[in-house]
């Protein structure tokens, strides 16, 4: 024929499937699905011809890696057809430990074809073996879905590190465990699928060594990009948008939480729910109006439209009732302390050590999704409100920023600004200037603002000093210690405007005339704080 022969045979020797290629190469056709349970190969294994002698090429390796197979055998054949030599190739574990030139394939040295030795039956119960080993493991925590974490981008490889790390911290928030992460720098990323060829083999290997069941990419995907990977990988593909609406819809507790999720939801899923050809499009009925009729497609889509205008609706009497609240406060003349900062920088905690509450506050990013008010008396009898909001994060989504405007709304009737910053975090200068962009794009930049370096403590005393000449009008506190804070109170008061006394007036602090500036130690009296050295000075 001159043609390549290709057959596909199962573990009990069956043939499953027979392959005709053309003289240079042999195309396998889609596979059936992956067998489920605790088996990481496909059970299936390629044996074809090669008609020029010719060994295994890369793209004999790499079929093998992306389609999961048990092997892959090419029979070199002579003239006249009849067999000569045997090569052969499987997968092998590859341990993380192994470095970035370990290859995720091991090829045999060929022999006769008659005189092969292998047993195929021992070696695919030993990788299987093996690979369920290192499952064992790198498995985090039982009971846990483990994801393999992916960026491919043009930044520099610290930077793409840096930022899987807070992916790392998101996908530990949505209950995942991320045993292992992959980088691929490239000025564009394939249109297809965003990871070349190669790295595709190599995502492929990985998911096999860590048993992950969801790839989770750093970047947004196209929809036809998350299609693409989910049918090459056979998993659950998931961009960094996807995840973070997962936590927030996990997170959301109150009526308008739960709107603002599931509004920015139905606008990620609208664009992504495709179909094979626009002509199938909505058809009224009437003259001139038959045709086929409305499609599943857009019986969705016209659905998620409707969901989408009644849940804005239902949004808008949220922000009417939060702007009621908002002019009550108002015509009480109590002045508005917003917390604002990146997500886990600890502004609930600081509104729990003020207030005495005891609002959700937990090491996971986005925590608290619900804006949290708490009446607070300062010394001169004044109250203030205190508002904590949700956090933020670089590369906010789009939608969320949107779907979240009635939260983020409590800040513009703010009278004083606290933003509050981890400065014990590797990237506490990129978090800092997140939020200082996001006040910016809200036009609140001329909002009085003090910034807060909360976690002090875990400082080193050279990393105080980086931290104090980087921001010298910064306030260092300790979140978790009152003692701690009454600097920062003393900052707070000296920018709130003029309140009025409310409730009982304490002896010996009766008002006469115009009030005096409150000191640290009037502050720490009233507060009943020893002035120590837990106070920040």
């Amino acid at each position: 024929m001159g043609r390549q022969l290709g057959l596909l045979i199962d573990r009990q020797g069956r043939v499953e499937m027979l392959i005709v290629g053309d003289p240079s190469a042999i195309y396998i056709p889609e596979l059936p699905r992956a067998r489920l349970g605790e088996k990481r190969l496909r059970g299936l294994r390629l044996l074809h011809t090669h008609l020029s002698g010719e060994p295994l090429t890369q793209e004999d390796l790499t079929d093998m890696v992306a389609l999961r197979l048990d092997s892959v055998c090419a029979l070199t054949v002579g003239d006249f057809g009849e067999p000569e030599r045997m090569h052969l190739a499987h997968v092998v574990p590859v341990s993380e430990l192994a470095g970035s030139d370990a290859k995720p394939y091991d090829v045999l040295p060929p022999v006769r074809w008659d005189k092969s030795a292998v047993d195929h039956a021992a070696l695919v119960q030993a990788l299987e073996d093996e690979f369920a080993r290192q499952e064992r493991a790198t498995k985090a925590d039982e009971g846990r879905e483990r994801a393999l974490l992916v960026s491919v981008s043009s930044a520099p490889r610290i930077v793409q590190e840096r930022s899987l790390d807070e992916l790392t911290e998101l996908a530990r928030t949505a209950g995942l465990a991320a045993p292992a992460r992959m980088i691929q720098r490239v000025p564009k990323g394939d249109s297809r699928h965003i990871l070349g060829k190669g790295k595709l083999q190599e995502l492929e290997v990985l998911c096999l060594q860590t048993g992950a069941q969801i790839v989770i990419f750093d970047q947004d995907l196209s929809p036809s990009q998350l299609r693409n990977l989910a049918e090459t990988t056979e998993r659950r593909v998931l961009d960094r948008t996807q995840l973070i609406l997962d936590i927030f819809a996990h997170r959301a507790t109150s009526r308008a939480g739960k709107l603002q999720v599931e509004l920015a939801q139905l606008k990620y899923t609208l664009p992504r729910l495709v179909g094979k050809t626009p002509a199938m499009s909505r058809l009224m009925g009437g003259i001139g109006g038959r045709g086929p009729g409305e499609t599943k497609l857009e019986i969705d889509r016209r659905r998620v439209r409707e969901r989408i205008t009644r849940v804005r609706k239902d949004l808008e009497e949220v922000r009417r009732q939060r702007s009621g609240t908002r002019d009550r406060r108002a015509k009480a003349g109590a002045p508005v302390i917003a917390l604002v900062g990146y997500t886990n920088a600890g502004k609930s905690t600081l509104l729990n050590t003020l207030t005495g509450s005891r609002v959700l506050a937990e090491n996971k990013l986005f925590a608290t999704l619900d804006p949290t008010s708490r009446r607070i008396r300062f010394p001169r009898e004044r109250e203030v409100i205190l508002t904590d909001t949700v956090g933020f994060i670089r590369r906010l989504p789009p939608d969320l920023k949107e779907a979240f405007r009635a939260t983020l709304e409590e800040l513009e009737s703010a009278d004083v600004l606290v933003h509050v910053a981890d400065a014990s975090h590797p990237e506490a200068e990129e978090q800092i200037e997140a939020v200082e962009s996001i006040l910016r794009e809200m036009e609140l930049a001329e909002t009085p603002r003090i910034l807060a370096l909360n976690k002090w403590e875990l400082l080193e005393e050279d990393q105080r000093e980086v931290m104090r000449r980087l921001h010298p009008a910064a306030i260092p506190v300790t979140a978790l210690k009152r003692a701690g804070l009454v600097p920062l109170v003393a900052a707070i008061l000296g920018l709130m405007p003029t309140a009025p006394l409310t409730g009982p007036v304490m002896p010996g602090r009766e008002p006469s005339g115009q009030p005096e500036p409150d000191s640290i130690e009037d502050i720490a009296s009233y507060w009943d704080v020893d002035m120590g050295s837990d106070v920040v000075q």
